[in-house]
């Protein structure tokens, strides 16, 4: 089978799965399409590292820049060169993403749609809700994040057993404790972890005044903050810094790539991801991975999967400094329980990796294949 997936960039995760996809389905055809070569949301590198399936590159403009019309005349091309047997959707929310369903449609392509919304995302109405209903029945199965995510398309009419697991994973083994431990440690003091764009979702002003109230209960054997990122916000964050007085205990490494990140995971104690609304959270998975017990708002979507309470680390309301304070009061003064929340995390992540991944999307893609033998052709319309 020639089997499609369309998404905006090559990201490191995209790279990891598909790869991981290709070693263990090595008889299918796997084709990658991405939009741009880059984001202007994500600083990642631009990626021009051989793959062991094939790639196409609509733009070397970032995803979001190059014009609709040029993307979607690219896009029809190459489908129509390509001529897949099934193909993998990153969503509905950009018209390239419509247009390649519709043509799936026009063709009786069967259709897999990746996704990891959920509904509390963002406030949701009943005439916003309608179309993406009628999108979403084109497709014949999914490929989900985790529980929130497969509750929320079944909402909008997607069948039980129409949906798969394994979509928001990591390469875990590039976090493997064993792998970077040995890597230097740029900052000698016990830290806490933060990774994340410096937007307002991210929660990051409530994160450093927990920290505040944290450093103020412990004393002198409190753990240092790291974050790790960059963003519109950052001055905003610096000026709090200052403000709080936390200038030496509060250090700010700028957006690293992933492979720069390895040390901080490898010498972090615990990690800590604030956001007031996230569809997943993949740092969180990494941050596992690399056996971190971890601190999750429960509005993230990853919460209800990996972070089992008081096991392998806790959950907040994001909107409560008090008890995300009182969170990492709970996690630093019981080194002995440190270690024993990092190998839980690692255990529990196992369930979370690129052979999920792989594994769902071929069970998806079969799926597909069958419900769109047995379904009639029927016209595109919203």
């Amino acid at each position: 089978m020639k089997i499609t997936i369309l998404t905006t960039v090559s990201t490191p995760y995209f790279v990891g799965r598909l790869t991981k996809f290709s070693q263990l389905f090595p008889t299918e055809s796997l084709h990658s399409i991405e939009l741009g070569r880059t984001s202007s949301v994500y600083a990642w590198k631009a990626n021009y590292d051989p793959v062991s399936y094939h790639r196409w590159v609509l733009s070397e403009k970032t995803a979001e820049t190059e014009t609709t019309l040029n993307l979607i005349r690219s896009l029809l091309q190459v489908l129509n060169q390509i001529r897949p047997d099934a193909m993998a959707i990153s969503g509905y929310a950009l018209p390239a993403m419509i247009a390649a369903l519709f043509w799936c449609s026009w063709n009786r392509i069967p259709t897999v749609i990746f996704s990891d919304s959920k509904a509390d995302d963002q406030p949701r109405s009943w005439w916003k809700e309608l179309p993406k209903r009628s999108l979403l029945s084109r497709y014949q199965a999914a490929l989900v994040a985790g529980k929130p995510h497969r509750r929320y398309l079944n909402q909008l009419g997607m069948p039980e057993a129409a949906m798969f697991s394994g979509y928001d994973v990591v390469d875990n083994d590039c976090f493997y404790p064993d792998r970077i431990k040995a890597l230097p440690n740029r900052f000698p003091q016990p830290f806490f972890l933060s990774i994340n764009r410096f937007v307002a979702k991210k929660n990051l002003i409530n994160l450093l005044l927990a920290y505040a109230i944290y450093r103020d209960q412990v004393g002198s054997s409190a753990w240092d903050l790291v974050l790790c990122g960059d963003g519109e916000l950052r001055s905003q964050i610096e000026a709090e810094i200052d403000r709080l007085k936390l200038s030496n205990q509060v250090h700010l490494t700028g957006f690293l790539e992933q492979s720069e990140i390895l040390p901080l995971y490898a010498h972090a104690s615990c990690f800590i991801h604030a956001s007031f609304q996230e569809q997943w959270g993949l740092v969180v998975n990494e941050a596992m991975a690399a056996a971190l017990p971890v601190i999750v708002s429960k509005h993230c979507g990853c919460f209800e999967d990996l972070v089992i309470e008081g096991v392998n680390g806790f959950g907040f309301e994001p909107g409560s400094v008090d008890q995300l304070a009182a969170r990492m009061v709970r996690i630093s003064a019981n080194p002995d329980d440190v270690a024993a929340m990092g190998q839980a995390s690692l255990q529990q992540i196992q369930k979370f990796s690129t052979r999920h991944f792989a594994q769902g999307l071929y069970d998806a893609v079969q799926y597909a294949v069958v419900q769109s033998q047995r379904a009639q052709p029927k016209p595109f319309s919203l």
